[in-house]
């Protein structure tokens, strides 16, 4: 089986039922990717996709050991056999190591490394512009709905106003890059 293929199977398998909405938006997310694939050859796109496949696989009930989800995900993934690469972009996908400061958890985080690359950038990307149903969203549109969702003393909400001008940046540069291809308007 393909990476993309087993990434569907196992995000499916472990979100479809239990979790619909975070279901829709994982489809959501790799339906974005799909615009941006075209910026990237070879290995890059099928990481790409499949990391918006499991970028959330850490929400599973019955995986949600430290109740971090890019943890959570990236350890159940290494234990699946995935790629390196591939835990090291669920892990810190969306600026993750923000959150992980607040929790206490930046050592287990650290077992994998935050690449900073164009690859990393459009999986942010395609987080960030996608909202919780899977739709097309902007991404200010999608930090006040993460807001509104948590609450203003969530650590959720706490990281994402500190991750707020790293999320905004690898948006922007995805954005760029996709104009720079061609792509045109690629924001709702």
């Amino acid at each position: 089986m393909d990476l993309v293929a087993w990434a569907y199977s196992v995000a499916e398998d472990r979100l479809a039922d239990s979790l619909p909405r975070r279901w829709a938006h994982v489809q959501g997310v790799a339906a974005r990717v799909g615009v941006a694939q075209r910026l990237f050859v070879g290995q890059d796109q099928e990481l790409l996709t499949a990391a918006a496949l499991l970028h959330d696989v850490g929400y599973a009930p019955d995986l949600a050991s430290t109740g971090f989800h890019p943890l959570d995900g990236a350890r159940y993934l290494e234990q699946q056999g995935f790629p390196e690469r591939l835990c090291a972009l669920v892990a810190h996908h969306s600026c993750a190591r923000r959150e992980a400061e607040l929790r206490g958890l930046s050592a287990e985080l650290a077992s994998w490394e935050d690449e900073q690359s164009a690859v990393r950038d459009a999986l942010w990307w395609a987080d960030m512009t996608t909202s919780p149903d899977g739709e097309t969203t902007t991404v200010d549109d999608r930090l006040r709905e993460i807001h509104k969702r948590y609450g203003p003393e969530d650590v959720v909400t706490v990281f994402i106003k500190q991750a707020e001008p790293e999320l905004k940046a690898a948006v922007e540069k995805t954005e760029e890059r996709l104009r720079e291809f061609g792509h045109g308007q690629v924001a709702k």
